[in-house]
């Protein structure tokens, strides 16, 4: 696999995900010659990992509501997700043949909630249609010529083409192929980047070595959690290091952000969301006679076993015979984040390519022909269906973007030949 000259229409494409599979259909559909290559022995293991726990592709809530999910970044993705909406992202399922159902919670899966027939169907018609993959290809970076150098089973081998999109993801999962090992190879081309940082991931608290033992691996159901002027419903996993979990999620990009400015991060967990401050109140005060606290918590309030440790693990002994005090916490339990759990066991990753550094195309302006998509971009979304549906819509945008890019440069070629 050693091209010295560049192919007319030939396309590289190099990250086997939805970002890059997506790019790859908008390029073989154009007419482009499209090559894919990923590092990993077979294509999408991320995207299969993510459908382990039922494939969320993306979210039916209004537009509006679901920009917003996008936070800081929402105004760079609104022309990416305007051209692929979730609507249209469903309309593309179907025509694959991938049937999709609403969850109560607004959340988008396909009937069979799995990932594994949705890549198969997927990869079958790209097939079809001539894309040709080749895997265990680690990318180096450029040679001197300009052409692209991968790291292979046989030895380096080098590629000439005439357009790259790169879909190479961020830096979590690293054993599933987004490594972050692409950072320099931009970096010293003088693309700015934002260092990577974990997103929908876990937080360090620290736990008496007892709670730890006890309680770790348990999960806190039927809670609320609070920060700022947001709260929201659900449950979360209380582990070895801290918290983690669906709750925490949504939360992670504000709490990370306020931890490296100051140290720490507080949330609020109301451990009875169902009931007012002033039935907890009530209860609380109850006469317990004889009863040990433990036993009238459990039998007027319903709490024990994690919950009521969580309590005592927070709340010294003072503070838990002090009644005012103990109901307060039971309704906004004081929770202190220390740190971000590292980068590699995150769902996703902040940070990456800045959208300054990229034209509407997502091509970017410093080295033309090179377009970027996925998680390679700076922005994070919580989870739901957010990440992969920005994934697939800045996919078909750098293969749309790179297909026009081969069209205009083709034209000239023909008119300077003429």
């Amino acid at each position: 696999m050693v091209l010295h000259k560049k192919i007319k229409n030939c396309v590289a494409i190099i990250g086997a995900g939805p970002a890059g599979l997506m790019a790859a259909e908008r390029l073989i559909l154009a007419g482009a010659q499209v090559h894919v290559f990923d590092a990993m022995p077979s294509v999408g293991r991320k995207f299969l990992m993510a459908g382990k726990g039922g494939m969320n592709l993306t979210h039916a809530e209004p537009f509006a509501d679901f920009l917003a999910r996008y936070g800081v970044e929402k105004e760079n993705l609104a022309p990416l997700l305007q051209a692929f909406t979730p609507s249209n992202l469903r309309e593309w399922l179907a025509a694959l043949g991938i049937d999709t159902f609403v969850g109560s919670s607004g959340r988008v899966f396909p009937t069979d909630m799995k990932a594994a027939p949705l890549l198969r169907a997927w990869l079958h018609r790209l097939r079809e249609h001539g894309v040709q993959f080749h895997l265990r290809q680690c990318w180096l970076g450029w040679n001197a010529n300009g052409d692209l150098r991968f790291d292979t089973p046989t030895g380096e081998q080098n590629f000439a083409a005439e357009a790259l999109v790169l879909a190479l993801g961020g830096g979590s999962w690293p054993q599933l192929g987004s490594t972050g090992e692409w950072l320099p190879l931009l970096a010293q081309r003088g693309v700015a980047i934002a260092p990577l940082r974990p997103s929908n991931g876990g937080f360090e608290c620290a736990w008496s070595g007892y709670f730890r033992a006890h309680f770790a691996g348990q999960p806190l159901k039927s809670i609320a959690l609070s920060h700022g002027e947001r709260r929201q419903l659900g449950e979360c996993m209380v582990t070895e290091h801290g918290l983690e979990g669906g709750l925490i999620y949504p939360f992670s990009a504000a709490l990370r952000d306020e931890i490296a400015l100051r140290g720490s991060a507080t949330v609020h967990i109301d451990l009875l969301p169902d009931w007012s401050a002033e039935k907890v109140w009530a209860q609380v005060a109850h006469p317990r006679g004889s009863r040990s606290l433990s036993s009238h918590l459990s039998s007027r309030l319903n709490l024990s076993g994690l919950k009521a440790n969580l309590l005592r693990e927070i709340l010294d002994q003072n503070g838990m015979a002090d009644s005012p005090r103990l109901a307060a916490n039971i309704k906004a339990l004081p929770i202190k984040l220390l740190a971000t759990r590292p980068l590699a066991e995150a769902i996703s990753s902040a940070g990456g390519v800045k959208f300054a550094e990229l034209d509407a195309n997502l091509m970017l302006k410093s080295i033309p022909g090179v377009f970027v998509a996925g998680e390679m971009v700076d922005w994070e979304a919580p989870t739901g269906g957010y990440l992969l549906s920005a994934c697939f819509a800045s996919g078909r945008a750098a293969g749309e973007g790179a297909s026009h890019y081969l069209a205009h440069k083709n034209l000239n070629s023909d008119a300077t030949e003429l």
